[in-house]
């Protein structure tokens, strides 16, 4: 709740927001409609190779993208359309995020897990649970539970990935601070396919 008693996960959380931004603004800034598809195709290619690198956390954010209201309206070809649909199938909300519960618990380090999860279930137990019993009993059951969602997350705490740093690549990406705000993305994409027009079938 206070920003400033925990700025790792603010930080943490902004580069998951920012990166989408920035995924939405490059494909969104093309002109022209085979350019957007070659981008979005691009897009798809990075989340497999996001995947096989068990950095759930990321994926998320470019799928967000991908997924993303300005983004998805617009006309795709099928092939394109189809293939969302098989990785949006990762983090279904049915059933307690079950398919996204289970790769993460086959999954062996290194990993980076998705953020925004392990602070619904979190928020989940707060909201849904006392601290305390009576006004001298603690509820030990809480706590457990809070406990069991951060032990689940420790395992993957001390496994780095065998990356070198690159800076030019660092630098290419500049934090992803380069994206266009919401409503600038609305009016491109409003622009690009008119409210009212129907979409194709491809």
């Amino acid at each position: 709740q206070k920003e400033d008693l925990s700025p790792n996960l603010t930080t943490f959380t902004e580069h998951f927001n920012k990166m989408s931004y920035w995924a939405r603004s490059r494909i969104l800034e093309q002109e022209d409609a085979k350019d957007r598809e070659r981008y979005v195709v691009k897009f798809i290619k990075v989340m497999k190779c996001l995947r096989k690198l068990n950095n759930f956390n990321s994926y998320l954010a470019i799928l967000s993208a991908l997924d993303s209201a300005p983004i998805r309206r617009l006309e795709w070809q099928r092939n394109i359309t189809e293939g969302l649909k098989e990785y949006c199938a990762l983090i279904d909300s049915s059933s307690s995020f079950r398919a996204y519960r289970q790769a993460l618990a086959e999954t062996s380090p290194p990993c980076i897990p998705y953020i925004g999860l392990i602070l619904q279930d979190l928020t989940f137990v707060h909201i849904g649970n006392s601290d305390m019993l009576t006004e001298e009993a603690v509820n030990f059951s809480n706590r457990w539970q809070q406990f069991t969602i951060l032990d689940n997350m420790r395992r993957f705490k001390n496994s780095q990935y065998p990356v070198k740093r690159n800076e030019q690549i660092i630098s290419f990406f500049n934090n992803f601070d380069d994206y266009l705000c919401e409503e600038a993305m609305w009016q491109i994409s409003e622009t690009i396919k008119p409210r009212g027009r129907k979409k194709k079938k491809l």
